[in-house]
């Protein structure tokens, strides 16, 4: 028979800090940006990515990113989106 953890310990493991990775500094043909990576232990909430409009879902890793100087703009994006925003073939091109 498998041995249960009592319910107390397993709610002191959701008040674990979240893991957040390091900021970086990348230059793109509209600016410099901060660039944050979220771990999927971090990512608790679901947002809209701006570059594809879909979802992303509760529990996986992406980054958020925002004008170096606009901290109140900052936005969710999956990764592979952020890394392909610059081949994106702009609006009214």
């Amino acid at each position: 028979m498998t041995r249960r953890r009592p319910r107390r310990a397993r709610a002191e493991v959701s008040r674990l800090p979240a893991v957040v990775g390091s900021e970086t500094t990348e230059r793109r043909s509209d600016g410099d940006w901060i660039v944050r990576r979220i771990s999927g232990a971090a990512a608790r909430k679901q947002y809209r990515c701006p570059g594809c409009e879909q979802e992303i879902r509760p529990a996986t890793p992406h980054v958020v990113c925002w004008p170096d100087d606009r901290i109140a703009d900052r936005r969710h994006w999956h990764t592979v989106c952020w890394t392909r925003r610059d081949r994106r073939i702009q609006p009214g091109r």
